[in-house]
């Protein structure tokens, strides 16, 4: 069975394209408190894993073995757009751990804010690695091989340690005990996993319990402190973020994926666009956090949830908006 579409965009009268998902809500208990579509088969969550990834940054020691504080780590959860407020603070990351640009494993490409982009054309200004959208999780895996006192060439292999300690964070977080694996835009290995496992993962970060807990709360706390360097200027995650007023943590990931961590009621949340949309992710999760009564009156994340499609003129001819599977769905949660 085709998953249900959780999106439809229109114009005048009429649905002119949908976009089919799945999604899957739960707690830090492991219940399953919500879910839509196909859940079971794994998929890349992509850049909504990277809370997980920054993970052996705090445990290891090597954030504080740094001085790095929430900024830092934000930036390690980060997909950020390359603008000044996040290319300035990677780069003294990187001196303050004794390495430079070229110790980044990620491709360079341009900031993903367009005025920066322009004004870096106009200026001859070539971008370096720094500017890839995960320069940060890049950086927090150079801080662990540093701390760790072991090679940093490589340390985007997947055999490499710090790749190990990931993989072996999301398996004990998720109760995956083998994870298929593919490498993503950046270099470094993403792990496939069913959305749902990756929901019981994300809740319990977003709750933790034993030894684990202080490093997912120091992470967890950082995005929610700091929605700006998880994404960027005019960014959803950043915009929905901080509409929720620091209720939840977001994370895009590419192809359509989406990650919540909600922390006051202990819930993870993970969904896939089947199309690969981002578009249609930032609708779902937009109408998510709306029906846990997170997202508030907040204009900018109400364009989000009901996008006015507009024409080369600026008229408003359609709107991107939750489909009836998604717009009845029965979302909730105790406690928020």
């Amino acid at each position: 069975m085709p998953n249900p579409i959780l999106v439809e965009l229109t114009r005048g009268d009429l649905v002119e394209s949908v976009h089919r998902g799945a999604v899957a809500i739960a707690d830090s208990d492991g219940k399953l408190l919500f879910s839509i579509g196909d859940i079971e088969t794994p998929v890349y969550p992509r850049s909504s894993l990277k809370p997980i990834q920054a993970l052996p940054l705090v445990e290891s020691g090597a954030a504080d073995a740094f001085g790095l504080g929430s900024e830092e780590l934000a930036l390690a959860c980060a997909s950020h757009s390359g603008e000044p407020m996040h290319t300035a603070r990677v780069a003294a990351w990187l001196a303050r751990i004794g390495c430079t640009a070229d110790d980044l494993a990620c491709g360079a490409h341009p900031s993903r804010y367009e005025p920066v982009a322009e004004a870096m054309i106009r200026a001859g200004d070539t971008p370096t690695r720094i500017f890839n959208n995960c320069s940060g999780k890049h950086s927090g895996f150079l801080s662990v091989a540093r701390h760790w006192d072991i090679a940093t060439k490589g340390y985007e292999q997947h055999d490499h340690p710090v790749q190990q300690a990931v993989e072996k964070a999301l398996g004990e977080l998720s109760g995956m005990t083998k994870l298929p694996w593919g490498i993503d835009g950046c270099a470094a290995p993403n792990f496939a996993l069913p959305i749902a496992a990756f929901a019981r993962a994300l809740a319990k970060l977003a709750d933790p319990h034993g030894p684990r807990a202080a490093a997912a709360q120091r992470l967890v706390r950082a995005m929610i402190a700091h929605p700006e360097l998880v994404g960027g200027t005019g960014r959803a995650c950043t915009v929905l973020m901080r509409a929720c007023g620091g209720r939840a943590a977001l994370k895009a990931g590419a192809e359509g994926y989406y990650a919540g961590l909600i922390p006051q009621a202990g819930l993870g949340i993970a969904l896939k666009i089947d199309d690969g949309a981002g578009r249609a992710a930032e609708t779902v999760i937009a109408a998510i956090v709306d029906r846990l009564g997170l997202l508030g009156d907040d204009n900018a994340a109400r364009d989000i949830l009901v996008a006015p499609l507009r024409n080369t003129r600026g008229t408003v001819v359609g709107q991107r908006r939750p489909a009836a599977a998604l717009a009845d769905a029965n979302i909730k949660a105790p406690s928020i």
